[in-house]
Order: C-alpha cells, then structure tokens, then sequence
C-alpha cells in the first residue's frame, strides 16, 4: 500500500485538495463522472495519468451504476490530490463487496476491476453500513501549469 496520509512522511504535512460530487443512478453519470475527474485533474495541473484515472473512473462508476446504487438512490465520486498523488473513491450504499474475477473467464464483462488493479497503483474497498467505497491511487507528477489537456471523452 502507498502511504497517503502516513506520519513521519512529507504527506503529513501536505494539504490535499478535495473534489466531491454525487451522482444519480443512471447510466449517464459514468460519463458526467469521467468528464467531472478530468476538469479537477486539469485544475489541478495533474494531466501525466489523466487517461488511466479517467478509464478507472469509468469502470468503478458503472460498477455502482449497475451493482451498487440500491434505486433512488446516489454515488459519492471524491478525488484526492496531493503533488505527486492522487485518489479516486467511488462511494455508494448497495450491499455486496466487489469481486475480481480471473483473466480466463468466457465471460463478456466483469472484467473492469482488473483493468482498475493493472492501471492504478494501489487499489482497494472499503466497507461501510451501508455500502462500500471502491477507490485507487495514481502516482503523478507534480503539477503543472502546462498547455497539455487530457481528451474528456464520452
């Protein structure tokens, strides 16, 4: 596990920024989640992983979409960003816990958790009552005041 928050590291010490917003449950918000990640990543000056934060982004949100969010109700997309890392938690109140399934399966989906595992550097869920968060680190670098802009993408 990378140390987010650890005492003793320059971490501690750090403020880090923090971007929240809810979503309904419906298909649309996977894209409105990506789209909202890759402004903050922007605004933040975080553009080095933009395109694996926002392919993880999509993956865990349509996870909660269809097997999180219990009807009517909402997820919690939150990004965390510090200098040379950022968090990614996607937070709903469906039961159940995730589950990676292996490579060799015939199955056309259910393999999305392992891409989130291949492309983030630390990955994990947390449980709650109810619900879980779902959530990754990238290791970035530190921001900049470039030109560069990372394709929002739908």
């Amino acid at each position: 596990m990378l140390p987010f928050s650890h005492p003793g590291t320059r971490w501690w010490w750090t403020m880090p920024r923090l971007r929240q917003r809810r979503f309904p449950r419906d298909r649309r918000s996977v894209g409105e989640a990506r789209l909202y990640a890759v402004e903050t990543l922007a605004e933040w000056g975080h553009l080095d992983r933009c395109d694996d934060v926002r392919l993880c982004i999509s993956e865990l949100a349509a996870n909660a979409v269809l097997h999180g969010v219990p009807a009517g109700r909402e997820f919690c997309l939150s990004l965390i960003g510090r200098d040379d890392l950022v968090r990614v938690e996607v937070r709903d109140s469906g039961g159940g816990r995730p589950q990676v399934l292996e490579g060799h399966t015939d199955e056309t989906g259910g393999r999305g958790l392992r891409l989130v595992m291949t492309l983030a550097d630390d990955f994990g869920v947390t449980a709650h009552s109810p619900g879980k968060t779902v959530w990754a680190v990238f290791k970035v670098q530190p921001p900049t005041a470039s030109g560069v802009v990372c394709d929002g993408g739908e």
